[in-house]
């Protein structure tokens, strides 16, 4: 099963005009046939980002193994897939826990992405085709129209970047990312949150987009970082 933002990029590629929020769900069961503890892992991540299960709150993982009507062995291998991702937190003699971000991880956080996507952003500036362009452009006209629509445009953000990542194509750089960008999400001031900055996000957006139209990788990279460097403002007020 693809990831949510996978599926929404999919949708988006192919039908530009509709929503992006559905995910495929079965309606004959609560989980999709495939490996359990992953099913249970994408179940909890999708509580965790939802704020079902709040940064630093303790995981019950007896209510919870009820709650899905499974054994806790299931449950404790999803819980370790989530600790690697850095999403759960597991305590000696304690349990697992919600992580909560502290100040110094989402600088860093934030840190490490601006590298690494101003990178990207460089790459794609001077080797992606006209074809690519015009995908990162669809995103980005998508963003224009969402400016007003908080959820909507956090989506289609998260969408752009990761197709930025696809076609600069470092697998390596995009699973590092992904896993930085799930974590980012337990910010409690995540920097979209903040008023004005969906504008503010959307004008550098601007900029980042003209720079890879004009094949400027230098200028790309430049204005991708300042990009991350203004969201970590946003983000530590």
């Amino acid at each position: 099963m693809m990831h949510n933002y996978e599926y929404k990029l999919e949708r988006f590629l192919t039908h530009p005009s509709q929503p992006t929020t559905a995910v495929p769900t079965d309606a004959d069961t609560l989980f999709a046939p495939r490996a359990l503890y992953q099913q249970v892992a994408e179940k909890l991540r999708e509580q965790i980002f939802a704020r079902q299960l709040e940064p630093g709150s303790w995981i019950d993982e007896q209510k919870l193994a009820a709650d899905y009507g499974i054994s806790r062995t299931p449950l404790r291998e999803a819980l370790k897939v989530l600790a690697v991702e850095g999403l759960v937190t597991m305590k000696v003699r304690r349990g697992a826990y919600v992580t909560e971000m502290s100040t110094d991880d989402v600088r860093q956080v934030y840190r490490l992405l601006g590298l690494l996507e101003s990178d990207a952003a460089a790459e794609v500036a001077e080797h992606a085709t006209e074809a690519h362009i015009a995908e990162l452009r669809a995103l980005h006209e998508a963003l224009e129209s969402q400016v007003s629509q908080r959820d909507a445009f956090f989506d289609t953000n998260e969408l752009f970047h990761h197709r930025l990542l696809q076609i600069a194509g470092n697998r390596w750089r995009q699973q590092i990312v992904g896993d930085l960008r799930k974590v980012m999400k337990l910010n409690r001031h995540h920097s979209l949150f903040k008023s004005g900055r969906l504008a503010e996000s959307l004008a550098e957006h601007r900029a980042v987009m003209a720079a890879l139209e004009a094949r400027n990788g230098t200028e790309a990279a430049r204005l991708m970082r300042a990009h991350f460097d203004n969201g970590l403002a946003a983000a530590t007020v």
